[in-house]
Formats: structure tokens, C-alpha cells, sequence
């Protein structure tokens, strides 16, 4: 499958900060030491009661006290609320823009696939217990509760909006603010998403045996299925021009997004990669480059078997005979699928590569599945030569998304 080269010219558009909550803790620092030794936090979890489930492990976010911003009650936002604001607060400040940003030249482009749904299990439970309970983070339990709650928190002006499309959320909301930026309609994005481990989600993926039992192994002959996880990825973008006449550092460039649909199940990918192939194919033309430009992916890589399987078929229509040698990495072996935050923890896992010169090592252990005879990086990362980084992400409803990534200033 191939596009031709976008002709039209567009502005830079450059990454100036980055923000995560992970299973390995509050903080990038935190969740690049994890990803760089190429150890999991997927472990067994307290969140809720889950010892009639068939699985026990998760990525879940550590407690850490005192970790509301000044003036902040955590009391009266949701955990995906929590997590969002603090990785937007930690990707603001390295970007040298204080909040509140009261600007409309400012959006938040943001994901979420359960919003406040574990608030919501409690305040159920609660009311069916004793037929009362608060109704304060009940009316948190829509999706766009996450991005609304930066806006609100962060004094953004500009537009909100809120996508949820299954696990492609976090890639198709920064491929949004990538568009926004580039027609003049804001300068600033805060561009992310956020999801918290949930009963709803944990019990409907292990009825569908689609959990693996142990931490999830993407690419292995032996792996089982996924392992869900929590927390939140967050990127401030901005134009290179409006970056650089107030003296931020850019830390690297998004080039081009990318997206399709498989309108093939509703549940399982199209087992050919048609879909993911065409949302490659699409976000490399979207950047102006050729296939053999990608330096290495950060690959969906759940581990479930149709998913590894399909996406390596996508990778062999985009790549060709290159699918079997480039490199690739699985960030969700690291802190697990984090639902509709995926794409935006693995977009600053992505930019991380680039920004260490290096290829995360996907954890687990485990023979790669000769199936899928692809180069996943392991034990110890692996240095990495010119070229961009692409990341992608599967989803259930056969939406599928990618976004291109590359150093700046351009090597």
C-alpha cells in the first residue's frame, strides 16, 4: 500500500512538553527509567475486589500523597481526572507555560474510554447498600469528564473536545490538535487522554478471555491476551514559530497522523491489517515521507493473538520485507493498556525514543512467535539510527490510528 508524498506544505508543529501518570508512578522520569529497563509494572492490584476474576494483575497507579497541585482537592475529581491534570500540569511546565493559560489561542484535545465509570461503580454500590450516596462524582461519569476538567483546572479558552474510539482514542485526539494547529485555529494544544482501572472493563475483557494471566507478552509465542493498566499521557504541541519566539525547546516534531477503519467486526481486527496498513500509509503521506524513512514503531502490541497477528500483516503491506527487521517496541508489556490513554502514553513513550537515541526494550519474557517473525526489541535498549518513529494503535469497532514522529530539528 502506497500514498504519495503530501505535497501541500504545512507549519512545523512541534512537541514542547510531556506529562505521564503510569503503573510505574507519577511522572516521565518514572515511566522512562521503567520503559528503559525494560521491567513490567504489571503486578497483582488493589483497586477493587477481584478475587472472582480469573486474572489478577494490572497496571495500576501507586498511591502518592500530596501529589495535588497547589490549591487542588483531589477529593472532588475521579482518579482519570487526577491523572490528567497532574501529567497536564508536568508537560505545561516543561513547556514553560504556566497555568491558568487563559488564552483562546489554547485547546485540549483529549481521550478517554471510561471516563469516570469506577466512581460511578462505587456510587451504585453505594446507593445500593443504603439508598443514598453523593452525587458529586456521579455527574463526573461521562467521558469528556477528564477534559473538561483540565479546561476548567487549567483556564483554557480555546476549544475542548473530547474523543473516545475505543483504544485509538489517544492517537485520533492528537491527530486533531495536529489539524487545528495546522488550519490557524489555536497556536497551544494540550493533547492526551486518561482512563482508571475499572470493574466494568476488567470483568467484560476477562469474559472475553482476552486477559492473559500473566503480565502481557505482545509478540510471544506463548502469549496469552492483554493486561489492562491506568494512568495518562499528555503532549503540549504547538507551532515551531509560536514555540520558538517565546524561547521553548522543542523535543521533537509531529509529522503527520493517520487513521482508518476496518468496518469489519466489532470486536476482532480485520485479520489481514488492511485497516491499520491504510492508517500507516495515511500518516506517512500526511508527513511527507516514505516507508523506509521509519526508523523503528512503537507497535499497538496488546498480545492478544488476533491483534499481534493482524497488525504484523499491516506491517507487512506497509513494509514489505522490511516488517520482519525494523524495530519494534510494546509499551504496554511496561504499564499495560491503558483503554482510551493507549496512543497518548505510547506517543510519549514514542518521543522519548527519540529523544534518548534509543529503542524502549519490550518486557516479558518468552520466545517470539515464529508466526510473526518481527525485530522486538529486548533485555536492554537498542540504539537508534536516522529516521522517524511511528506509533500505532488498533481498537475495538475496527478504528485504527497512527501518528509519525520525528527529532527536531530534523535530522
Amino acid at each position: 500500500m502506497h500514498f504519495e508524498k503530501q505535497v501541500e506544505e504545512h507549519p512545523t508543529i512541534v512537541v514542547t512538553g510531556l506529562g505521564a501518570v503510569s503503573a510505574w508512578g507519577w511522572g516521565v522520569s518514572l515511566l522512562r527509567r521503567g520503559l528503559k529497563q525494560g521491567r513490567t509494572a504489571i503486578r497483582p492490584f488493589s483497586r477493587f475486589d477481584h478475587t472472582r476474576q480469573r486474572t489478577h494483575v494490572a497496571g495500576e497507579v501507586p498511591p502518592r500523597e500530596g501529589v495535588a497541585p497547589p490549591g487542588e482537592t483531589w477529593p472532588r475529581l475521579t482518579f482519570a481526572d487526577r491523572f490528567a491534570l497532574f501529567a497536564a500540569r508536568e508537560a505545561l511546565e516543561q513547556a514553560g507555560l504556566a497555568p491558568p493559560v487563559d488564552d483562546a489561542a489554547v485547546g485540549v484535545y483529549f481521550a478517554s474510554s471510561t471516563g469516570g465509570l469506577y466512581e460511578s461503580e462505587l456510587y451504585l454500590a453505594e446507593w445500593t447498600r443504603c439508598r443514598k450516596s453523593r452525587l458529586a462524582l456521579f455527574a463526573s461519569q461521562q467521558l469528556n469528564g477528564p477534559g473538561d476538567a483540565l479546561a476548567r483546572r487549567l483556564g483554557v479558552a480555546g476549544p475542548v473536545l473530547t474523543i473516545s474510539s475505543a483504544c485509538a482514542s489517544g492517537t485520533l485526539a492528537l491527530g486533531a490538535a495536529l489539524r487545528d494547529l495546522r488550519d490557524g485555529e489555536i497556536e497551544v494544544a494540550v493533547a492526551g487522554g486518561a482512563d482508571s482501572l475499572c470493574q466494568i472493563t476488567y470483568s467484560g475483557f476477562n469474559a472475553l478471555r482476552a486477559v492473559d494471566e500473566r503480565p502481557c507478552r505482545p509478540y510471544r509465542r506463548d502469549r496469552g491476551g492483554m493486561s489492562l493498566g491506568e494512568g495518562a499521557g499528555v503532549l503540549v504541541l504547538e507551532l515551531e514559530e509560536h514555540a520558538l519566539r517565546r524561547g521553548a525547546r522543542p523535543l521533537a516534531e509531529l509529522r503527520g497522523a493517520g487513521a482508518s477503519c476496518d468496518a469489519s467486526h466489532m470486536t476482532a481486527p480485520q485479520p489481514e491489517g488492511e485497516g491499520p496498513a491504510l492508517a500507516m500509509s495515511r500518516a506517512l503521506c500526511d508527513a511527507g515521507l516514505e516507508p523506509e524513512d521509519v526508523a523503528f514503531v512503537n507497535v499497538h502490541g496488546t498480545g492478544t493473538p488476533l491483534n499481534d497477528s493482524a497488525e504484523y500483516r499491516a506491517l507487512e503491506r506497509v513494509f514489505s520485507d522490511r516488517a520482519s527487521h525494523i524495530p519494534l517496541t510494546a509499551t504496554k508489556a511496561s504499564v499495560g493498556h491503558l483503554l482510551g490513554a493507549a496512543g497518548a502514553i505510547e506517543a510519549v513513550a514514542t518521543v522519548l525514543c527519540l529523544l534518548s537515541d534509543e529503542v524502549n526494550p519490550s518486557a516479558g519474557e518468552g520466545e517470539v512467535d515464529p508466526a510473526l517473525p518481527v525485530d522486538l526489541v529486548r533485555s536492554k535498549p537498542r540504539a537508534l539510527g536516522r529516521g522517524a518513529g511511528l506509533s500505532m494503535n488498533l481498537a475495538f469497532g475496527g478504528a485504527n490510528a497512527a501518528l509519525v514522529f520525528a527529532r527536531w530539528p530534523s535530522a
